[in-house]
C-alpha cells in the first residue's frame, strides 16, 4: 500500500513535467523512473535497488529509524530539496513526519543556508540552520532522582516537546570552529497509565521531581567551541566545550545553565583506510544522504575493505542553577542504555536509568569489519550521574560491557545489534540505526 502511494505521488509530478520542467519536477521524474525500473519491472534482481531508492531516494523517500528509546520502530515520509541561487547561496529543505509502533511521533521542518563564498575561511563554509520540530513520546522510564533512584521505583511518563529555532556553525582557517544557537522550547509532561509500572506522578511529586506538574516555555541560548585538528595516520580528535542557558518564561525557578565537555578520539587500525567522520558538521540535512567525502566510498556502497578503529571518549555534563532555582527533571541528561537522543552510555542498564543534572561518562570502544557487510563492535563504559557537581568524582562509578554485530555501508557501521552486561542490574540488548544514515546533521536535542 505504501509503495503504491509512493509511486502515485511521483507519477503525478512526472506527468506534470514538460518543456517547462523545473528542478523539483525533474527530481520526481527521475526517482519515479528508478522506482518503476526496479520495483515494478526489476523482478527479484531489482529488489535491492528498489529498497535503496525507497529509503534514500530524492526528493521523496521513507525515513525508518527510532524516535527515542522505548518508543518502538518508526517510519514515515521524508522530503528533501536543494536550490542554488544566483546570489551565491544554497538553500536545502528537509521535512519529515514519522510514527512509531507505540504511536509516538515526530514531525519537523528543517532548512540550511550555505554561502558559495566565504572570504574569511577559504574552502570552509559556514552553515546556518533553521528548524521547527514537534515530538510526542508515549513511554519514557523514570526511576527517581539521584542518589535514591532505584529499579524498584521504575515509573513511566509521556512527553511532548516542540523546538523551534536557529543555529550557526562558523568555521575558521584553524582547526577551531564556533557554534551558536537560539531555541524556543515548550514541554508538556503527561502520565502513562495501565502499563506494567505506575505512572510517574503516582510515586513522585514536584518536591523530588522538579517540573513534574509545571512546565513553562523556555528560551534557550547556546554557544560552543570545537577543535578538530588534522593529524597523520588518520587519527581524529574531536574536542568541544558547550555552554547553554535555559530561561524559563514567567517562572524563574526553572532557569539554569549547563556546560558540556566532550573529548572524542578515533584511531584507525589500518593507516591506508579511508575514514568518514560520523560526527562531522555536515552540509547535509537530517533526511539527506550524507555529503560525499573526498576519496571515501558512497554511503550506498557496500565495501569489503578491511577497516576498523579504536575510540576513546570522555564526556562531562554539569548544571548550574541560581539560588532557589532547580533543573527540571525532563531536561536532565541520563545514563543507561540510550538517552532520549539515542546516545548510548552504560548500555547494560535500562534506558534512562540514571537521571541527574550532572553526569560523567568514560568510554573505550573498538569497531572492525568482519566479512562482506558485517562487522564487530565492543565497548566498555564507566560513568555516574550526580545530583550535585561536587559528587561528580571517580568514586562509586558504574560500569558496563557490550559487544555485537554491525551492518556496514560507506565504511561505517549503519545498523548494530548489541548485547550489554556488567553492573548489577542484568543485561540489555539494543538495536541501533546510525542517525548519520541519512545526513550527518543532527536534529535539535530533546534536553
Amino acid at each position: 500500500m505504501k509503495t503504491a502511494i509512493f509511486l502515485s505521488v511521483m507519477a503525478f509530478f512526472a506527468v506534470s513535467s514538460g518543456a517547462q520542467e523545473n528542478q523539483l519536477q525533474a527530481e520526481f521524474r527521475q526517482e519515479f523512473t528508478e522506482l518503476n525500473d526496479t520495483c515494478v519491472h526489476g523482478g527479484f534482481k531489482g529488489l535491492l535497488g528498489c529498497g535503496q531508492t525507497m529509503v534514500m531516494g530524492k526528493p521523496l523517500h521513507l525515513a525508518p529509524g527510532s524516535i527515542a528509546p522505548q518508543n518502538g520502530f518508526s517510519v514515515g515520509p521524508a522530503f528533501t530539496h536543494e536550490t542554488n541561487y544566483t546570489s551565491g547561496w544554497t538553500l536545502k529543505y528537509n521535512a519529515d513526519a514519522v510514527v512509531s509502533t507505540n504511536q509516538s511521533l515526530r514531525a519537523g521542518l528543517y532548512m540550511k543556508a550555505i554561502p558559495k563564498e566565504w572570504q574569511w575561511t577559504g574552502d570552509k563554509k559556514p552553515i546556518f540552520n533553521f528548524y521547527s520540530q514537534y515530538t510526542s513520546l508515549n513511554k519514557i522510564f523514570y526511576f527517581g532522582p539521584e542518589p535514591v533512584a532505584s529499579r524498584a521505583l521504575q515509573t513511566f511518563f509521556g512527553m511532548t516537546e516542540s523546538v523551534s529555532g536557529a543555529n550557526a556553525i562558523i568555521p575558521t582557517a584553524s582547526p577551531f570552529s564556533f557554534y551558536g544557537e537560539i531555541n524556543v522550547r515548550t514541554v508538556d509532561i503527561r502520565g502513562r497509565h495501565g502499563d506494567t509500572s505506575p505512572s510517574t506522578e503516582q510515586l513522585f511529586n514536584d518536591a523530588n521531581t522538579p517540573g513534574l506538574t509545571t512546565q513553562p516555555t523556555f528560551i534557550q541560548f547556546g554557544e560552543r567551541i570545537r577543535f578538530k585538528p588534522k593529524l597523520p595516520a588518520g587519527i581524529r580528535l574531536d574536542y568541544s566545550a558547550t555552554l547553554q542557558h535555559y530561561h524559563a518564561v514567567g517562572d524563574s525557578r526553572f532557569s539554569f545553565r549547563r556546560f558540556t565537555l566532550d573529548f572524542d578520539h578515533q584511531i584507525p587500525l589500518h593507516q591506508k583506510q579511508t575514514t568518514v567522520s560520523e560526527g562531522s558538521e555536515s552540509a547535509s540535512g537530517p533526511d539527506e544522504i550524507r555529503d560525499k567525502v573526498a576519496g571515501a566510498p558512497e554511503l550506498k556502497s557496500v565495501t569489503t575493505n578491511t577497516t576498523g578503529s579504536v575510540g576513546f571518549r570522555a564526556l562531562i555534563v554539569g548544571s548550574v542553577a541560581g539560588g532557589g532555582s532547580v533543573v527540571p527533571f525532563y531536561f536532565q541528561p541520563t545514563l543507561g542504555g540510550s538517552d532520549i537522543n539515542g546516545e548510548k552510555g552504560l548500555a547494560s542498564y535500562p534506558d534512562y536509568r540514571f537521571r541527574a543534572p550532572n553526569l560523567m561518562l568514560l568510554r573505550a570502544n573498538v569497531e572492525h569489519s568482519l566479512y562482506w557487510i558485517f562487522g564487530l563492535t565492543a565497548a566498555v563504559d564507566v560513568g555516574k550521574a550526580a545530583a550535585t557537581r561536587n559528587d561528580l568524582d571517580f568514586t562509586h562509578l558504574r560500569h558496563s560491557y557490550s559487544g555485537g554485530i554491525t551492518i556496514r555501508a560507506g565504511n561505517l557501521p549503519q545498523v548494530s545489534l548489541v548485547f550489554a552486561w556488567g553492573g548489577r542490574e542484568g543485561t540489555h540488548t539494543i538495536g541501533y540505526i546510525n542517525p548519520a544514515l541519512l545526513g550527518t546533521s543532527g536534529r535539535p536535542s530533546l534536553y
